[in-house]
């Protein structure tokens, strides 16, 4: 009686085998393909450029001058200044928005959806005009720059802070609430002291990208027609152009006096980032 043999895999050869010589070089090989591609293409933009006319027209810092120390103390202060308190009027209505969102009662979910949704899709410039020139025709009264600056981009940061803190407040355990409650704590108390500030730390990185749009969104105030010392960054750059003569120059500063700014923040965006991560990264080691 015979039996019939199993069909064996076909045994690996060193021909068949992969070598990783071979494909080492290849990748060195695609490397420098891709190396060599990219210094021709710098290499033709580099030549193609009219470095005399770039020279007097957007790095003539000499004609500069009298911008500064106004783009500085004024420029880059108010800057900060409608940044920071944008930031602190949108937190707090986004946390309030974002508790209503998660509200039983209906009408406050009503609402905060239709708010949330208006101020995402209606353009910022919108708003700022609005404020600055619809507040003293329907109240009779003329608010500072400032405070239009604040209420506009505060109430438009606050539609975006609030998903963001929704969606922190709905990744913390419901049991951490359910325990604070257990052990007698009020409501309040248990998400002001137990779920908020968790959900803060999940939440970090969105919020400083937030505080980096802010900066960005403050320039739209020109708009509103401001006095000297109402000056932002963009508007010394745009009044530069014709003032000094200088060419785009003027509006080169303002970018590198924003870069001050966003790339400090962009650079916490990420420590944050990593920071968050690392207990994730150190579950799925445990597990």
């Amino acid at each position: 009686m015979s039996t019939a043999s199993s069909p064996s895999a076909p045994a690996e050869t060193s021909a068949t085998r992969p070598r990783p010589g071979r494909a080492k070089r290849r990748r060195q090989i695609s490397i420098g393909i891709q190396a060599a591609v990219f210094v021709a293409v710098i290499a033709a933009i580099l030549l193609a450029m009219d470095w005399e006319t770039l020279g007097t027209s957007v790095f003539n810092f000499a004609a500069i001058g009298p911008m500064f120390p106004d783009v500085i103390l004024v420029g880059l202060g108010n800057t900060l200044l409608y940044t920071v308190t944008s930031f602190i009027v949108g937190l707090i209505g986004g946390i309030v928005l974002a508790l209503m969102r998660m509200s039983s009662f209906a009408p406050y979910r009503w609402i905060a959806t239709a708010y949330t949704e208006f101020f995402r899709g209606v353009p910022a410039l919108l708003v700022f005009i609005a404020f600055g020139y619809g507040v003293p025709i329907a109240f009779g009264v003329q608010w500072p720059i400032p405070v239009v600056v604040m209420a506009a981009l505060g109430m438009v940061s606050a539609a975006y802070i609030s998903e963001t803190l929704r969606a922190g407040l709905q990744a913390v355990p419901m049991g951490q609430y359910e325990a604070a409650r257990s052990l007698g704590m009020p409501g309040w108390r248990a998400m002001l002291t137990i779920v908020i500030p968790q959900a803060f730390r999940l939440v970090l990185p969105p919020l400083t990208n937030e505080v980096i749009l802010l900066t960005k969104d403050s320039s739209l105030v020109y708009v509103l027609g401001l006095a000297a010392h109402e000056y932002e960054l963009t508007k010394f750059g745009r009044d530069g152009i014709t003032a000094l003569g200088a060419g785009l120059t003027p509006v080169l500063v303002a970018g590198l006096m924003y870069l001050i700014i966003t790339v400090p923040l962009s650079l916490l965006a990420r420590r944050f980032e990593s920071r968050s991560a690392r207990p994730s990264r150190a579950t799925r080691k445990d597990a």
